[in-house]
């Protein structure tokens, strides 16, 4: 890729920064496959519930996972293309199961 005094890439550099933390790298890298309710996600990752809560609400605050409620139960997904690409290009795609 050549340099292009031209090209943006703040919003990269912003979710790099975010999936920084190893924990959130595993969320969204979990979520690429599936989408997945709180209670799964700490269950794969063995955290308890309010750390999977509080790293699930930065990463939605950063529009990099969208939650869909069915019922009482909020299932998040992976919906930053951006976010896709760069844990895509590092890992594939993988879940916990």
């Amino acid at each position: 890729m050549p340099f292009d005094k031209n090209q943006d890439y703040d919003r990269e550099s912003e979710i790099l920064k975010v999936l920084g933390h190893p924990i959130r790298l595993k969320i969204v890298a979990g979520l690429m496959s599936q989408s997945c309710n709180v209670k799964k996600i700490w269950e794969c990752l063995d955290l308890p519930q309010a750390t999977v809560s509080q790293h699930l609400a930065l990463l939605k605050n950063k529009d990099i996972i969208s939650g869909r409620r069915e019922g009482v139960e909020v299932f998040y997904q992976v919906t930053s293309p951006e976010a896709k690409r760069i844990v895509g290009a590092i890992f594939g795609s993988f879940s916990c199961s």
